[in-house]
């Protein structure tokens, strides 16, 4: 007789639990929908934004080339990486890709032969 005892026990234990889980499911439902209805409604067509009178903008490519690290003088100390300003870049005179090696984007796994 305590094995049937223990058994509805845990049966109600097992139903107590499903029920608090579906009204935590239930209450998040309900506050996503209370931040949604919150939230500012979707623009019109007409306020989605249009091209340029001059048509669309077209892609650039440009290689660009980092600006050189100072040298160090003659028994100076090295700058760190906290007095280095930001390092802009520029456009290169060369009209070339950089290549790692022929046939190779020089990524990891980039799909070339490799090198053999």
């Amino acid at each position: 007789m305590q094995l049937a005892a223990a058994s509805g026990l845990m049966s109600l234990v097992l139903f107590l639990v499903a029920v608090g889980l579906l009204a935590f499911l239930a209450g998040g439902y309900w506050m996503t929908s209370r931040v949604k209805y919150r939230e500012s409604p979707r623009p019109r067509p007409e306020e989605q934004p249009h091209l340029p009178p001059e048509g669309p903008v077209h892609e650039v490519r440009q290689n660009r080339e980092s600006q050189e690290v100072p040298e160090t003088p003659k028994g100076g100390r090295p700058l760190t990486p906290y007095e280095l300003t930001n390092m802009d870049t520029r456009p290169s005179a060369s009209k070339e890709r950089p290549r790692w090696s022929k046939g190779s984007s020089g990524s990891f796994g980039g799909g070339g032969l490799g090198a053999h």
